[in-house]
């Protein structure tokens, strides 16, 4: 391999099922940063259900080949002309939204993540499974000292996106939440209200075992199967998963008034028949509603970093070598090993 390029694992096209060669090493030029990037050398990048939504073209990669991730953690190693937030040798993270267009309404009004020009990284622009990433100044974000590299990159995605969630459900203390699907961004999310509402019951519902003892572990009032009923019904739900057959069980068991939040890019389509069995006067009458998360913003990833320095945010991680990277797809694609994957390098 030649000094100026690098190693990467890049999507070269749309996969109806992703598998062990999903994802292929090649090499390629290191990047080079433009005024107002920076360039980093990465050593630590989360890894996503998200990425198994590009693989298998649920949310298509805008080009090919593309190198996904975006949970990126790592150094400055180049600044461009005009950057002025940062200086090389400092320690940063990068997260799903890579740029937005900064003048349309959403954007004015901090809702980056609707605007028309969002582009993702890893999808719309190079991502972290690779040795080298670039960065636009106003993109990145410094860590807390207190995490390390590896512990730092699930936070720039599950936690951050799980943060959205939990803040757009209007939680408060006393309330009672439903959490279907216990991955990366639910034993994060479950961190934040032991913390800031200790008051709050958390009723987990996930088919893996190991996950369900990790819940109880981080302090679950229950948990169960996704079909299950709880001891109560509860105020609120997140709904992780990439099926619609959670949707009908967590209306079933919220509250009158009660909002579900449904943190998910895209449902798989072959279980649209579990759609079907939504009914109006079951699942939705009595002012029940539906709330999408749809990616993240700045101050989404800016504001949790801060607040996981006040409450000391820990994930669960397995990690793998950047090499392993389609071995870590798949233990997320079949709900191995509880908690947050992250590659090393």
């Amino acid at each position: 391999m030649k000094d100026n390029s690098m190693k990467a694992m890049v999507i070269e096209r749309i996969k109806d099922t992703a598998d062990e060669k999903s994802l292929k090493p090649v090499d390629r030029p290191i990047p080079e940063p433009a005024d107002d990037q920076v360039l980093l050398k990465v050593s630590a990048c989360g890894v996503c259900r998200t990425d198994i939504d590009e693989i298998e073209g649920r949310t298509a990669p805008s080009y090919f080949p593309v190198v996904p991730g975006h949970q990126v953690v790592g150094r400055i190693i180049k600044c461009g002309r005009s950057v002025k937030n940062f200086k090389t040798g400092e320690r940063v993270g990068v997260g799903w939204i890579f740029k937005s267009c900064g003048k349309c309404r959403y954007c004015v009004d901090g809702y980056e993540n609707l605007c028309d020009e969002f582009i993702a990284t890893g999808r719309d622009a190079d991502g972290g499974y690779a040795e080298y990433i670039i960065a636009y100044q106003d993109y990145a974000y410094h860590i807390p000292e207190f995490l390390t590299d590896i512990e730092a990159a699930p936070l720039l995605c599950a936690g951050s996106i799980g943060w959205r969630s939990l803040r757009l459900t209007k939680f408060e203390n006393r309330n009672t939440i439903g959490l279907y699907g216990f991955g990366a961004s639910g034993h994060i999310v479950i961190q934040i209200i032991r913390s800031l509402y200790p008051e709050s019951k958390v009723f987990v519902f996930t088919r893996s075992k190991e996950e369900q003892k990790l819940a109880l572990k981080l302090g679950a009032s229950w948990t169960g199967e996704i079909t299950d009923r709880t001891p109560e019904v509860f105020d609120v739900a997140i709904d992780t998963t990439p099926a619609w057959l959670p949707v009908i069980y967590a209306l079933e068991n919220l509250k009158k008034g009660g909002r579900l939040v449904i943190n998910a890019i895209r449902k798989e389509p072959h279980d649209r028949e579990n759609l079907m069995r939504l009914q109006y006067e079951k699942h939705l009458w009595l002012e029940k509603e539906i709330k999408s998360v749809a990616n993240v913003t700045r101050r989404d990833i800016a504001e949790f970093l801060e607040l996981s320095s006040q409450i000391l945010v820990k994930p669960e991680i397995t990690t793998y070598p950047f090499e392993e990277a389609n071995t870590a797809i798949l233990d997320i694609k079949y709900s191995r090993n509880p908690g947050a994957k992250v590659l090393v390098f």
